[in-house]
């Protein structure tokens, strides 16, 4: 490209946490994304408070995703996020153990990537209602390999999650 910047990628990520404030903490880190260089956050979803998933014996999520822009590469990217994390006090402990704040990569343009620390689309995505609802809400016409976000919830249970701010 002109100018030696490198093109955008438009990228899905999912964001939640059930440790003290979630919603503020989701607000920070999106804030704390659209500081870092070669990202810019376009739009999110709203709020939506979601029954753990995986290991059922903790606190309600509160769960939403967001649309950015990036002209880093996927890794890079992928890094940024850790960074957030880690800087807003993520402790990796139980594995989908409670936590203050997950931000997970959920495509990367329409890439495929397959590597130990990085798999793009997301392996867990039409698994996982928490993500799927919210992300409806932010792009209702995504797909995933010929997949609708509705029919990949047609065989998802969605009970226990609810909208919880009216933003758009």
């Amino acid at each position: 490209m002109m100018n030696g910047t490198s093109p955008e990628t438009e990228v899905y990520i999912s964001l939640g946490g059930n440790i003290g404030d979630p919603a503020i903490t989701i607000e920070d880190a999106l804030s704390t994304l659209s500081s870092q260089k070669g990202v810019r956050v376009m739009s999110r979803s709203p709020y939506y408070i979601t029954p753990p998933w995986g290991k059922t014996d903790q606190a309600e999520f509160i769960n939403a995703c967001a649309l950015i822009k990036t002209t880093l590469p996927a890794s890079e990217l992928l890094a940024v996020c850790l960074a957030v994390e880690k800087s807003m006090g993520r402790i990796r402990g139980e594995h989908w153990g409670p936590r203050i704040i997950d931000i997970d990569l959920l495509t990367y343009g329409d890439q495929v990537i397959d590597e130990d620390k990085l798999k793009i689309p997301h392996p867990f995505i039409n698994e996982r209602a928490f993500v799927l609802v919210p992300l409806r809400d932010l792009a209702p016409d995504f797909s995933l390999n010929g997949q609708s976000i509705d029919s990949m919830l047609e065989n998802l249970d969605v009970t226990g999650i609810s909208l919880l701010d009216k933003h758009k």
